[in-house]
């Protein structure tokens, strides 16, 4: 989950004059941390100087600083990354719902890059790419000690460029080679379908006018309901990676009434803590919501997930997702680099921490027929570096338990040929609390 502050500029050299006066103005205890912060920067600045003037071919003082920016920010969480300029501007276009690329949301797990989510409608989905896959090469180069920003760099890129990804999947005998052609991807965030008067919306991140998407999406099966109001809804975020916090703040509060917690968000020392709140304005009616979510679905997914299960407007079905419980400010540097920064974790209404356990859902219902609930997917807890659930809450806490589903549920014209159990199970259980199911015999479905 990213918020967007203004940009600000810092140079090494102004981090040096900034810290002459407070040194200064400091206790004696801060005094000596600002000494030793000095030493050390003293000795980076050796270490560089005889790198340039002895190293035995020619170096680039540029790739130098980078990379041991690169190598500081290693040390921290996951999600704490330094992004070259050209980086930069691919992750500024992203959250536009634009780029060139193949489509895959990655992640580090241990030593390796493994798939987090292909997303809906690309060439990664299209080519059969599924969550959990090992990603071992790119082009033939190793992924063995890759960072995230070089990773993503090498799969962006112009539309009908070929790129080779080389997976690994339970069940492989041995390594596979898939080769895929870039697309330029235009991310629909939302796409719904009517499905008898239920609404079924699909968000698939948190970009740009998501929730404005939303919206008129929602409208849109208003109409094809013939203007009548819709007798329920699922709210589909499986495999959504998350993104904006506004766009997640806005959408939560699309469906609570007024002055309601959605999210807080505490740093270190109470610092960067906000509670976002819902307004009694534009609200949706109080119709039946079904939230589906799986291993895919993170941060600002887990964030809506949590409001409207702590408030009691949705149950939540599918299964356990993500985990990721901390917010990234992104701030941008002079010379046209960012630097994606941790500042806080966030929390939901009722005061749960999701950090490492995701959000449990009412009713676990599998992923397919076979009963897969998701166990093997890529989830926070097996990130390099991840934050620990803080003891406070992961102690005061009783872990959730999924209900048993109704066993009256059953389907009806318009589900008994889905191939989707998760959808078919949600549509199954709104039309179970739906006025007057029985004068839907016949059943009706308008397109995506």
């Amino acid at each position: 989950m990213i918020r967007f502050p203004k940009p600000w500029r810092m140079g090494f050299a102004a981090l040096l004059l900034w810290g002459a006066p407070a040194l200064a103005q400091k206790p004696a205890d801060s005094a000596g941390r600002e000494e030793s912060a000095y030493r050390q920067l003293e000795l980076f600045a050796r270490v560089l100087s005889y790198v340039e003037n002895n190293y035995v071919e020619p170096v680039d003082r540029k790739t130098l600083i980078q990379g041991a920016i690169q190598g500081m920010l290693d040390t921290l969480d996951p999600h704490t990354l330094y992004m070259p300029p050209e980086v930069f501007r691919e992750m500024k276009i992203d959250t536009s719902g634009e780029f060139g690329g193949l489509g895959i949301e990655i992640a580090r797990k241990g030593d390796r890059l493994v798939v987090v989510a292909p997303i809906d409608d690309t060439p990664a989905a299209r080519a059969g790419i599924k969550a959990g896959d090992e990603l071992l090469a790119i082009d033939g180069e190793s992924t063995q000690g890759m960072d995230l920003g070089r990773a993503l760099q090498k799969m962006r890129g112009p539309a009908g460029g070929r790129v080779l990804l080389t997976l690994m999947r339970a069940g492989f005998n041995a390594p596979r080679e898939l080769a895929i052609l870039r697309d330029h991807i235009r991310i629909v965030s939302v796409e719904g379908a009517l499905y008898d008067g239920i609404g079924h919306v699909k968000v698939k991140n948190f970009q740009d006018r998501t929730d404005l998407s939303l919206k008129k999406e929602l409208d849109r099966l208003r109409a094809l309901n013939g203007g009548r109001e819709l007798d329920g809804v699922v709210l589909d975020l499986r495999n959504n990676p998350g993104g904006l916090l506004d766009q997640a703040v806005a959408m939560s509060d699309r469906f609570l009434p007024g002055n309601l917690p959605i999210v807080s968000t505490r740093g270190r020392d109470g610092r960067n803590a906000s509670e976002e709140k819902s307004r009694d304005r534009d609200t949706e009616k109080d119709y039946p919501l079904v939230v589906l979510v799986n291993a895919g679905s993170a941060s600002a997914s887990e964030i809506v997930a949590g409001a409207l299960q702590d408030h009691g407007r949705a149950v939540i079905m599918g299964t356990q997702t993500f985990g990721k419980g901390s917010v990234q400010t992104i701030i941008e540097l002079e010379d046209g680099s960012g630097l994606k920064l941790t500042i806080a974790r966030y929390y939901t209404p009722k005061g749960r921490s999701i950090q490492e356990k995701g959000i449990t859902p009412d009713f676990l219902v599998p992923e397919d027929s076979s009963g897969k609930t998701g166990t093997d997917a890529p989830r926070e807890k097996d990130l390099r570096r991840h934050f620990k659930a803080e003891p406070s809450q992961a102690t005061s806490e009783v872990a959730a338990q999924p209900r048993t589903l109704p066993a009256n549920l059953k389907d009806w014209a318009v589900t008994a040929k889905l191939a989707d159990p998760q959808l078919k199970v949600a549509l199954n259980y709104l039309h179970g609390l739906a006025p007057g199911p029985a004068s839907r015999a016949s059943g009706s479905t308008a397109g995506r």
